[in-house]
């Protein structure tokens, strides 16, 4: 059983304009501001975003790879605090994910606050899940 304060193995994951085409076939979302750097420069963006939804689900990943069982996330919520700015290049953007227990529960059940950053800034805040932990802690 992991202890409060014990961190999970951190993650990056790389997210490219290739990877957002592909998420929009999936997702049916196929707002502009996702493929079209003209679009998003209109509305006021810095470029073309990720889809709110891919990036909250790959920080997801990480509580589901720690717990070997993607049914063990019993909660999971994020605030969307900035946007996740795509390059039209090859290597994309890194979203680097990681996470710490913060609260263990009478049901067995833990408390994760995850972090999720690009070049160091937030780029969801209040990500906090429940999570029934590994066996082996």
């Amino acid at each position: 059983m992991p202890e409060v304060g014990t961190t999970l193995p951190e993650r990056e994951f790389r997210i490219t304009r290739q990877d957002l085409v592909r998420y929009a076939g999936a997702a049916g979302d196929f707002n502009p501001i996702h493929w079209s750097d003209r679009v998003a420069a209109a509305v006021g963006l810095p470029g073309v975003i990720a889809h709110g939804m891919l990036t909250m689900a790959l920080a997801g990943r990480l509580l589901t790879d720690w717990a070997g069982d993607p049914a063990a996330v019993v909660e999971y919520g994020v605030r969307f605090a900035r946007p996740v700015v795509v390059p039209d290049d090859d290597r994309g953007v890194v979203l680097t994910v990681g996470g710490v227990v913060t609260e263990i529960r009478d049901d067995g059940l833990v408390g994760v606050e995850v972090s999720v950053r690009v070049g160091g800034e937030k780029v969801l805040t209040q990500a906090r899940a429940v999570v029934r932990p590994p066996a082996d802690g």
